[in-house]
């Protein structure tokens, strides 16, 4: 090789590199990016979720705080601490320890309002969520503001809590310790909501196979009513009226009164002092054929406040009762065994007892948890209750009309009944003639 050509590979060589040194240069500049988080980055660094005792979130509906006790279980502050749904909690925990980032957008505090994170705003697509996260110390381990979504139709009318509506693919998420931007990331957010009866546990009764119902006078101790009946397959009867009927629509509705019952809300004692109304109190006993007892309560809710007054003026009607409940049981321990029972028919039902019989027990501890409380739940929850003595009984039939005064029309004047009927002038029959037509026989032309 020439030394003429030993020089031109040197020179094409240092060009070379010269040439990659600048692309990586470039794309160094290109990817370098001045906020502290990038993508793929979780979006806070080294998040204790283990720690997290206390989680506040604050929107433009509110504030629910959530707090852990010494069992670990999750309850609502604004609910007299009443349970939560842990498993929800837990999930939201964990979804903001996990949060990646997945493009950071240089952007200061006073931008967040622009993001859907407007603090000082009561609308929610302007106001977006707060969460803060505390260990039990009370110590802030976390804050993280939560705004519009993006990716989807209107992205600067995006509604905080739109999920995933419009194709949206993710939210601006903003954290309060890091100033130096405000973040995208491909988390929605879509259940997190913002009122404490959306956080409360929903778990209430489920009466199964009643076996008798009575319920007092509106305010008295005096008993309205009581049904009672054999077994689960069998109708109700009233008590105290043997030999009347009973309106079946009535009574059928009974038969599953407060079974899968469902609430409201969890109404504090600040809040009932406000809207009870003792004077219309009714007491409830339901006893089951599996051996429950339910004693429950019901009083009609004042309107709570706030809510418009009717065009006259007065309160706001409302439909609503309070319900307090206590549940006891007497559980059978051993089945009844049939007689000519097959032992291998025995085995099954000894077995089949047994899972019932658990399933109760779990149920008895879910709903003695209820005591102490008072819920608010709909009329229509209550209404088969509410029915008076009357209303249980089937209405009787409308007699058939009779006629008047010597088998007239009711009202008509004797002597002038219609013609034909007995004690009415009569006339003699009409008859009508037809004069005879000829008929042409067969050898007619």
């Amino acid at each position: 090789m020439s030394k003429r050509q030993v020089i031109i590979l040197w020179i094409a060589a240092i060009v070379l590199v010269g040439l990659f040194a600048l692309v990586k240069v470039n794309q160094t500049h290109e990817v370098k990016s001045n906020t502290a988080r990038s993508a793929g980055q979780t979006l806070l660094e080294s998040f204790p979720a283990n720690d997290v005792a206390k989680v506040t979130i604050t929107s433009a509906d509110g504030t629910v705080t959530l707090v852990r006790n010494e069992k670990k279980e999750w309850a609502v502050q604004e609910r007299d601490g009443y349970p939560s749904k842990t498993s929800n909690v837990v999930a939201l925990i964990r979804t903001v320890a996990e949060l990646k980032v997945v493009e950071g957008v240089e952007a200061g505090p006073s931008f967040a309002p622009r993001f859907g994170m407007d603090e000082a705003s009561s609308v929610a697509k302007d106001r977006g969520y707060t969460l803060a996260f505390a260990d039990a110390s009370g110590k802030e381990l976390a804050k993280i503001s939560l705004g519009k979504s993006f990716g989807g139709k209107g992205d600067e009318e995006a509604d905080p809590m739109a999920g995933s509506g419009g194709g949206a693919t993710g939210r601006f998420v903003r954290n309060h310790a890091d100033e130096t931007g405000i973040y995208r990331t491909s988390e929605l957010f879509g259940n997190l909501v913002g009122k404490p009866t959306e956080w409360i546990s929903q778990e209430f009764t489920n009466v199964e196979k009643p076996k008798s119902i009575s319920i007092t006078q509106p305010g008295k101790d005096e008993l309205a009513w009581k049904l009672t009946r054999a077994d689960e397959n069998a109708n109700f009867v009233l008590e105290g009226a043997p030999g009347e009927g009973l309106d079946e629509p009535s009574t059928t509705a009974l038969k599953s009164v407060f079974s899968f019952g469902r609430f409201e809300d969890v109404v504090t004692a600040a809040e009932l002092a406000k809207r009870d109304q003792p004077d219309k109190k009714q007491k409830v006993v339901i006893e089951t054929v599996e051996g429950f007892k339910y004693n429950f309560t019901l009083t009609p809710a004042k309107p709570a406040e706030g809510k418009a007054p009717s065009a006259e003026g007065a309160p706001a009607a409302t439909d609503n009762y309070f319900v307090t409940v206590e549940v006891s049981a007497d559980l059978a321990k051993e089945r009844k065994k049939e007689a000519d029972e097959k032992p291998e028919d025995a085995k099954s039902k000894d077995e089949a007892f047994a899972s019932r019989l658990k399933a109760l027990q779990q149920q008895l501890e879910t709903e003695q948890a209820l005591k102490g409380r008072t819920y608010e739940v709909a009329k229509s929850t209550v209404e088969p209750l509410l029915k008076d003595k009357a209303a249980l009984l089937k209405k009787a039939e409308a007699p058939a009309a009779s006629g008047g005064p010597q088998g007239g029309p009711q009202g008509m004047p004797p002597g002038m009944g219609l013609p034909g009927m007995q004690g009415g002038p009569r006339r003699a029959p009409v008859e009508a003639v037809t004069p005879p037509i000829s008929v042409p026989g067969p050898d007619d032309k």
